[in-house]
């Protein structure tokens, strides 16, 4: 019998991006502090034709699955596809399929912070990775001033491989990044 990798928990689900989207992912993107803990690049605000290309392009690759983060779906059919508030994305990058190994990285919009939202998101997404892409390796990067991503990165398994010295300049301040990795035996004696 097959195992099932569910795309959907109690919280959240993964699901593809729709139009209306698009706004809120624009909203974020206009935020400094959302960039700076997303990304090194200068915290450029993006426009929604911009971040529409990005996705258009993201859908298209064979090295890229990257979902919408989306509230659990009520169990009531009549409710089902009413709740579909966009919480944040999960991306699964730069895939390398013969070493089976890929990046991972997740953004969850501010007005949703602290409700786990991000663990489970996480966790679906690293399901999928081993159990439907066979992929060995999830590795990810997080600036060391990042303390809830740092957290949630290590709640979840991984584990700090690295350290990037002085790689990102904000505010003034020289920071470190952090290199993780987890490998799936590692994730399925921890959730297996």
């Amino acid at each position: 019998m097959l195992a099932k990798t569910s795309l959907s928990g109690s919280r959240v689900r993964l699901t593809s991006w729709m139009p209306q989207d698009l706004p809120a992912l624009a909203h974020w993107y206009q935020q400094s502090d959302f960039l700076r803990l997303l990304d090194a690049q200068p915290a450029y605000p993006y426009s929604e034709a911009f971040l529409g290309q990005w996705l258009e392009e993201r859908q298209k690759s064979n090295h890229a699955f990257i979902f919408a983060v989306r509230s659990a779906t009520p169990t009531e059919p009549a409710t089902i596809g009413t709740n579909d508030t966009l919480l944040g994305y999960v991306e699964l990058d730069g895939i390398l399929w013969n070493h089976q190994v890929s990046w991972i990285s997740i953004a969850i919009g501010e007005e949703h912070w602290g409700h786990g939202y991000g663990f489970e998101a996480m966790q679906l997404a690293l399901t999928f990775a081993f159990e439907e892409l066979n992929l060995h390796r999830i590795q990810l990067t997080v600036f060391s001033y990042n303390d809830r991503a740092i957290a949630l990165y290590e709640k979840l398994g991984f584990q700090r491989e690295g350290i990037y010295r002085e790689f990102v300049h904000r505010s003034g301040d020289r920071h470190d990044m952090y290199l993780y990795g987890l490998l799936r035996p590692e994730w399925k004696d921890k959730f297996g």
